[in-house]
């Protein structure tokens, strides 16, 4: 666009824009005369020619900044705060408490440890009852009997995965134990960099991308003696469950896409493909695929897991967290990869005081009455769910969020964001490569997020700062509100405030497939949030049920 002028550029921008800007009496008589509207402006004739000179020397700016590469993982020189002003930090970190069983006997079908929780094929393991190799072999013969079924994995590591489960099996016999991760197979969403293997996005144009480093949340897998044994579709460049090879499904019906955009992780936990998995969420990412699928995900408060190594869609939401078949799963693997590591300036060091000892009846816990009565389709699992908890002795208080800010509309943070971190893919055109390519798809949102004036992103940030405040005000008292997944504004809202969910099954719809329940904590109350799901999954079977199709 270099040998473009300012006022060729415009009469493009008019063209783009008219049928959206354009009022029925107005004469495109000068080129920002029908873009004014887009901007909420309104200027006089003497105003827009003064503007010209500007908008030409931005121009120029901007073409320079085309000239210089920026990689995905060139983050912004602004870091995105949570802390509501006062907010501090628990740094006081006590032993945690697991109590994880001693007694878990094998299964007289092997075939039944897939859909086993990671707590309990920990106990095997440890207790030498079963090998690492032995587990290992398990998944990656079902990844490849299920893999095509499902649309759920981009590749199998299954070379290093079997190195790392003799390496486990071998530190295990010589008393080298090192947790309840040891020898437990995972995978990961394909946005994680993981060195001598592709990193695809799960995108058209990155199909062949390699990455030479490896995502600091695998590395802390890896020191836990945890095995890597795939690497899982997500939907491209993080939105949705379409990928370059196709559509991720949903284990308890095929017919049926798993949502996204950690599809693969949601499906392949699901399915017994593997012990956990690694996801991540931007707005929803974690928790719809979760329920989609009837797994269990834990989207953790923002800054707490590194994102190093990860790809960047929005630098100021993008949260890593696992996706597992129990809270308790949850919690092992959160504690493995939590805390800071030097590179992802956004991530703070906080207590994880876990313990399956606490009195729950000592937590605040709140309940949005409100949306509840909104989400009739669930009634009856969302009543039970209730019920349930207080029949453990647990008080649940009506509690509301904040009503009266623009919530949906600050949204298009997450366009901008994304918008400048696939510029240079945008500008080249090689967007044309996405599979999907519908108005709501990446393509079209990227090149319109280019017509989101700077000062619209920033404003939209400080009303987002309000809302932090507002939020905290609201729930302070509260160590963990209790949420229909989907209903109202608390998804998108919890995930601009930075706030951790853990979403678990509680039950079934009409039509057989999985309906959940979703838990709000503090800011690093994870700890909280992990006891609240332990107890309607004692005291339930969802999380242990497995898709017919896959037993």
């Amino acid at each position: 666009m270099k040998d473009l002028s300012i006022y060729k550029l415009y009469l493009i921008v008019l063209l783009l824009l008219a049928s959206a800007c354009a009022k029925k009496d107005q004469q495109a008589s000068h080129p920002t005369t029908s873009i004014e509207p887009y901007l909420d402006i309104n200027l006089t004739e003497a105003e827009r020619d003064s503007l010209l000179d500007g908008l030409e020397d931005h121009q120029k700016s901007f073409e320079e900044l085309h000239k210089f590469h920026l990689d995905n993982s060139t983050g912004m020189a602004l870091d995105f705060n949570p802390l509501p002003q006062g907010f501090e930090i628990n740094r006081d970190q006590k032993p945690i408490v697991w109590n994880l069983p001693a007694n878990i006997e094998l299964p007289a079908n092997r075939e039944e440890l897939a859909f086993y929780p990671v707590y309990k094929l920990a106990s095997l393991i440890k207790s030498k009852k079963i090998t690492s190799l032995e587990l290992t072999q398990l998944y990656l013969t079902r990844i490849k009997k299920y893999k095509d079924t499902l649309q759920c994995v981009i590749s199998i590591t299954e070379e290093q995965a079997l190195q790392q489960a003799k390496k486990a099996d071998e530190e295990i016999a010589k008393g080298g134990y090192r947790g309840p991760l040891h020898g437990i197979p995972y995978g990961i969403k394909d946005l994680l960099a993981v060195e001598g293997t592709k990193t695809t996005w799960g995108a058209g144009p990155y199909k062949d991308q390699t990455i030479d480093k490896t995502a600091t949340v695998v590395k802390k897998l890896e020191a836990a003696g945890a095995v890597m044994v795939a690497k899982l579709t997500m939907g491209a460049l993080a939105m949705g469950d379409i990928w370059f090879g196709g559509k991720t499904r949903n284990p308890w019906n095929l017919e049926q896409g798993s949502s996204g955009s950690s599809a693969g992780s949601a499906s392949a936990t699901a399915a017994g493909l593997v012990g956990f998995a690694i996801g991540t969420e931007t707005y929803g990412s974690i928790v719809s695929p979760s329920n989609r699928c009837g797994a269990t995900g834990l989207r953790p408060t923002y800054g707490v897991v590194s994102r190093n190594g990860a790809m960047a869609l929005s630098w100021s939401m993008d949260k890593i967290g696992p996706i597992c078949r129990s809270a308790l799963d949850c919690a092992m693997v959160f504690d493995v990869i939590r805390g800071e590591d030097g590179r992802d300036n956004s991530v703070k060091n906080f207590a994880f005081n876990y313990s399956a000892n606490a009195d729950l009846r000592k937590l605040k816990v709140g309940y949005l009455k409100t949306l509840f009565e909104k989400d009739t389709a669930n009634k009856e699992q969302h009543s039970r769910s209730l019920a349930l908890l207080q029949s453990q002795g647990i008080e649940l208080v009506p509690v509301e969020l904040p009503s009266d800010l623009p919530v949906k509309a600050i949204s298009f943070i997450i366009d901008s964001e994304g918008g400048a971190a696939f510029d240079e893919m945008t500008r080249s055109n090689r967007d044309s490569l996405l599979t999907d390519q519908s108005k709501g798809a990446w393509p079209n949102v990227f090149r319109s997020a280019r017509f989101i004036p700077a000062i619209e992103y920033i404003n939209a940030q400080r009303i987002r700062k309000v809302l932090i405040e507002e939020y905290h005000q609201k729930t302070k008292d509260f160590d963990v509100i209790i949420a229909p997944s989907f209903e109202g504004d608390q998804l998108l809202m919890t995930n601009l405030t930075g706030h951790p969910c853990l979403v678990v099954p509680n039950g079934f719809n009409k039509k057989g497939s999985p309906t959940s329940i979703s838990f709000l904590g503090k800011l690093y109350g994870e700890a909280a949030l992990i006891s609240i799901g332990r107890v309607i999954q004692e005291a339930t079977e969802w999380e242990d049920m497995a898709p017919p199709l896959f037993k």
